[in-house]
């Protein structure tokens, strides 16, 4: 046999880069949008959070995504039980998420990770938009428990609540009930008004619920709320919200069966199922009939942190293209030396760092909601941008950092793979591209949303860095152009205008909020990012003109990133 011929190993593997400190906007921002003692806080938490996602989280995740969740729908004795195994990867996955960081539980008790207090959206997803980039599959129920919370307590009466809040934000997973939400039927998707699942009162006041649920992620969870037709009225006007427990008082599982498991395209580490409710016990949550506007909650709540984990996929797809390039040769130089690699890895910073700056933005006017009327105007409408935007510029992102790899991208050895199959489902969960920019439209129209957008981003740009005086006219004019598309489209009904409205709107926040934060400490080259988005995103350009050359951007942009 003719002697092997080594392999030169010069195949770049950032396996244990920590996501945390080799992400440069990661600390800057944090102590930025966190309060200052919270932020001294969290730091060493984060920074550890960040060891383990470039680490143990990443190949646990791995290996929980190759391994999916199986259901046994009956005992060896033929006895139904609808129980769902899942990989030890997986469970450990839970405890990490649930228990060690209290990622569902920190926004409604003091006491996690040492912090006295419940702790601001900032800091869940501060928190969340690091694991996420290891692991996202988890994200959804983490969020959907986090969002159940939330909405028990808005409209929840006081009795439901203290028997059941404790279960959903406690840290044990012994304790711990997770959420879920069962809303899609195979006849109602986006169209909630068609909800087809019956719910009937018996005698004592008991309600029951009867009809099938098509596309339940987590569906052994330990609570779901789920919407149904209570009253004999047509449209969302029949349909109200209950919350329905997996197990009853007696420890008998309820009157509900998972016939079976989706065989998904990603986050095939988290299970989703179909549900044939067969007159399970349920509680009313808030007033019968208002089911889908107190869903909504629920919804939002969901749709934020889709547009938290777009950012969060964006971020490591970038982080993994830097470093390839940064250590990938080929023509004798670095790929991070070549314009054209350069320009690319530039476009994805830029889409990435756009998502979190509206991330943190609209974490920030979701925290002032309750108490402020503009606050949660402007949680109204953000929600959708993020959910809208962002999960759609994922998609792209993801399917550049498998490029930049090339051939080993595209084997599932390394992340990138993942990344794009877990990227496209923000597009699809809690409402399509199309329902959500329509959703942008509906807030413009039923509330003031629009105008104190405007008064935000004009706020942020007296506050932030200012822009360069040659781009100053060419941001005034395209931020109005943005306002005045997005109210041509919700007030003259033009539904056909929805996606551009929204794309314009999300990138005029964006820029404003880059402006903004370029005027902190360490975040000066937010400014170059800001610049970029206005010129290829909101900007007017002609597809065939020579443009500018624009590399010392690019250089600038990734000498920070390095």
């Amino acid at each position: 046999m003719p002697e092997s011929s080594a392999i030169p190993q010069d195949v770049p593997d950032s396996r244990g880069l920590n996501l945390f400190c080799a992400d440069p906007y990661a600390a800057p921002l944090c102590a930025l949008y966190l309060p200052p003692a919270l932020y001294k806080h969290l730091l060493p938490h984060l920074e550890r959070l960040g060891a383990l996602a470039g680490g143990p989280i990443d190949e646990l995740a791995a290996v929980a995504d190759r391994n999916p969740p199986t259901l046994s729908v009956r005992t060896r004795a033929g006895q139904d039980e609808s129980r769902i195994d899942k990989h030890p990867a997986y469970v450990e996955l839970e405890r990490l998420a649930y228990e060690e960081f209290g990622l569902a539980a920190l926004s409604h008790r003091g006491g996690v990770l040492g912090w006295p207090e419940a702790m601001p959206p900032a800091a869940k997803y501060a928190l969340s938009h690091v694991f996420v980039q290891a692991e996202f599959g988890l994200c959804c129920p983490v969020s959907m428990t986090d969002s159940l919370a939330r909405t028990l307590r808005r409209y929840g009466d006081r009795a439901l609540v203290e028997r059941v809040l404790p279960d959903v934000i406690a840290q044990d997973l012994d304790t711990l009930r997770q959420g879920a939400m069962f809303m899609t039927e195979q006849g109602a998707g986006s169209d909630v008004s068609a909800t087809a699942t019956r719910a009937e009162q018996d005698d004592d006041g008991t309600w029951r619920l009867y009809g099938d649920k098509w596309f339940c992620s987590n569906p052994d969870a330990g609570y779901a709320m789920v919407l149904a037709r209570s009253e004999d009225v047509p449209g969302l006007g029949g349909v109200s919200l209950f919350l329905l427990p997996r197990d009853l008082p007696d420890g008998t599982h309820n009157a509900y069966r998972i016939l079976r498991l989706k065989n998904k395209l990603g986050t095939r580490s988290m299970a989703s199922g179909e549900i044939r409710l067969e007159g399970a016990q349920a509680w009313l949550v808030g007033e019968r009939g208002k089911g889908f506007q107190q869903m909504a909650d629920m919804i939002n709540n969901s749709r934020l942190s889709n547009g938290m984990r777009a950012a969060g996929l964006m971020r490591r797809a970038a982080t993994e293209a830097v470093y390839f390039a940064q250590h990938r040769r080929a023509f004798g130089q670095r790929l991070v030396d070549m314009p054209l690699m350069r320009r690319q890895l530039a476009k994805m910073i830029v889409w990435a760092e756009q998502a979190r700056s509206v991330m943190y933005q609209t974490a920030a006017a979701l925290a002032r909601a309750e108490q402020d009327a503009d606050a949660a105007v402007l949680a109204r409408i953000m929600t959708p941008l993020i959910k809208f935007r962002a999960c759609r510029d994922a998609r792209k992102v993801t399917g550049d950092a498998m490029e930049v790899r090339g051939g080993c991208g595209y084997i599932e050895e390394f992340v990138e793979a993942r990344l794009v199959r877990d990227a496209h489902l923000g597009s699809i969960w809690e409402g399509t591209s199309n329902i959500v920019a329509l959703d942008v439209l509906r807030a413009i129209k039923k509330t003031e949303a629009l105008q104190a957008l405007r008064r935000h981003t004009e706020s942020l740009l007296r506050e932030g860095a200012p822009c360069d005086p040659a781009l100053a006219d060419a941001q005034s004019r395209a931020f109005d152009g943005a306002f005045a598309l997005a109210g041509h489209a919700a007030l003259q009904d033009r539904p056909d205008l929805a996606r551009q409205a929204a794309s314009g709107l999300y990138h005029a926040l964006s820029v404003a909020a880059l402006r903004r934060e370029a005027g902190a400490p360490g975040l000066a080259s937010r400014a170059t990012l800001a610049d970029l988005v206005l010129r290829h995103r909101l900007m007017p350009r002609d597809p065939c003109e020579v443009p500018a050359d624009e590399d010392d951007d690019c250089r600038a942009v990734l000498a920070y990133a390095l």
